[in-house]
This record gives structure tokens, C-alpha cells and sequence, in this order.
């Protein structure tokens, strides 16, 4: 089997499904905090409600990891998205943290920004990109924004899809998953387009992406891939609004931490879950 390293150069996306344990382990923060090693870490606040707590939560955290350089990007306005004081922010980073919070107010305050084309820029020379909760579901082109969670799709129904920032294609994210019943909005997101992939992360749950190809599981939840590529039906154009969704032969995985996801192929492999912990943890593990 393969091994995995949590330490690689390439580029990569940290997607959390939100929740993540701050106070013991802290295995994805510290995920988070091994990636950015040296160099200088971005907190950026810009979908809280609270920014001020939520940066200073997350420095202490990151601090206490060993990250030195850590800076704040918080961006209020469209205004400031276009601001050489924000572009100032992500000089020399190496890594982006998004926090929590409203995914819309990312995607409305930083889409075709200097800022936003400055993250694509830090990312494609080999950055990291995390975000927790609202900041895992702006990570893909098209992002849940909104529906209703706990019981069955219905065609015509709440589910809310708008464009993300694009930084990974081909999956569409949903996070607090199995702790919010969230499979059935999920499956109605997949039936409209089977092109993409449908990945549910748990609490205290994420997957890393290595070069938008293969991702691997960290945390003590589990994550949903629904793949409707091979579906063979779906009422999704056929029946009422409000009727409830049909949609046959669609392949479900559910991965829990150490294993891997090949996105191109649509295929998973399992890993044990203690080679993570002994990978970030080392002698404490």
C-alpha cells in the first residue's frame, strides 16, 4: 500500500466539514498548520458574523501549533476586496484559512477581485487553501448555498446552488453533514448535473485535495461521496414541483479517516487511520 504524507509541497485544499476539534488533538488544524511550516499564514474572517473573535480563536490555535507569521484579511465590502491594503494581506503567503459564517458573503465581497484572483494565484503556485464550514463550501464551482436538510428532495424544492470561487472543478460540497441529514439535498444537487461529484463532510471531518486530483480523509467523521456519473434514471425534469426526487443507480462511498478519493477515476482506497495520526502527531501519537 502506498504510503501518504501529510507534509507535500503541492498545492492543496484543506475542506472542513466544520466543528473541528480546537481543543485536543487538533489533528486537522494541525493538518493546516504543518502546511504552512515557515511561511506565512492569512486567516481570512471575510463570512463571520464576528470576525474580530473568530481571528483571534484561530491565531491562539495556530500559534499554539507552531505558526509564526499569521496575518488577517477582512474584507467588509466589495470596496475593500479591490484594495491594495487587502492585496497587501497575501504578500508572501503560503496558506489562506476561511472561516466560518455565510458562504455568499464570500463569493459576493471577493468574486473577480484583485483578491480573489490573488488567492487563485497563491494556490496555483503551490498554496494552501482551508476553509471550515461556510469557507469548504466556496471551494468548488458551484457551491450549496441553501435546502432543506433532514427528509427526501422535492423537484422545484429549496435547494440553493450558486457559483463558487472555482478553485476545485467537478465537486460540489456540503458540510455538517450527517450531523444536519443533509444526503437527500445532496442527491438533488447531483441528479441536476451527474458531471459532478457530491462529497458530504462530517463534523470535525476534511478532506485534502492534492493538485485537484486525489483527496484523503482526516478527522473522527465520515465523508459521503455520492457519484450519479453511471445513473440510469432521474424524475428530476419529468415530474411536479414538489414531487419527490427519483433518481436510480447512484454509487455512494463513505470514507472515514486515512482514506483516499481519486476524483478523476471516482474511485476510493482505504488506508489505516492511524498512519495520519502518526504522521502529525509523531511521538505524541
Amino acid at each position: 500500500m502506498a504510503s501518504h504524507s501529510m507534509r507535500r509541497t503541492d498545492r492543496s485544499l484543506i475542506i472542513i466539514g466544520g466543528h473541528e476539534d480546537k481543543t485536543g488533538d487538533k489533528l486537522i488544524l494541525r493538518a493546516v498548520a504543518e502546511r504552512v511550516g515557515s511561511g506565512r499564514l492569512v486567516i481570512a474572517t471575510v463570512a463571520s458574523e464576528m470576525p474580530k473573535a473568530q481571528y483571534e480563536e484561530y491565531e491562539r490555535i495556530f500559534r499554539g501549533l507552531g505558526v509564526e507569521h499569521i496575518y488577517k484579511l477582512e474584507v467588509e465590502t466589495r470596496e475593500d476586496a479591490m484594495s491594495d491594503k487587502s492585496l497587501r494581506a497575501l504578500e508572501d503567503t503560503s496558506a489562506i484559512f476561511f472561516t466560518g459564517g455565510d458562504q455568499v458573503k464570500i463569493t459576493s465581497q471577493l468574486g473577480c477581485s484583485p483578491v480573489c484572483e490573488r488567492i487563485q494565484e497563491i494556490y496555483e503556485s503551490g498554496g494552501t487553501i482551508a476553509g471550515t464550514s461556510a469557507g469548504a463550501s466556496v471551494m468548488s464551482e458551484t457551491m450549496m448555498v441553501g435546502g432543506n436538510g433532514e427528509e427526501s428532495h422535492r423537484i422545484g424544492g429549496a435547494l440553493r446552488l450558486a457559483p463558487g470561487l472555482g478553485l476545485i472543478r467537478g465537486i460540489i460540497v456540503d458540510q455538517h453533514f450527517a450531523e444536519r441529514g443533509r444526503i437527500g439535498r445532496l442527491l438533488g444537487a447531483v441528479a441536476q448535473n451527474p458531471r459532478i461529484l457530491g462529497i458530504g463532510i462530517d463534523e470535525n471531518t476534511s478532506v485534502i485535495v492534492e493538485r485537484d486530483r486525489k483527496f484523503t480523509v482526516i478527522g473522527e467523521g465520515g465523508v459521503t461521496i455520492l457519484d450519479a456519473g453511471a445513473s440510469t434514471y432521474s424524475n428530476i425534469t419529468d415530474e411536479e414541483t414538489e414531487r419527490a426526487l427519483s433518481v436510480f443507480d447512484v454509487k455512494l462511498h463513505l470514507l472515514s479517516q486515512g482514506d483516499v478519493f481519486d476524483c478523476q477515476e471516482r474511485r476510493p482506497d482505504s488506508h489505516p487511520a492511524y498512519v495520519i495520526e502518526e504522521e502529525l502527531l509523531g511521538a505524541e501519537a
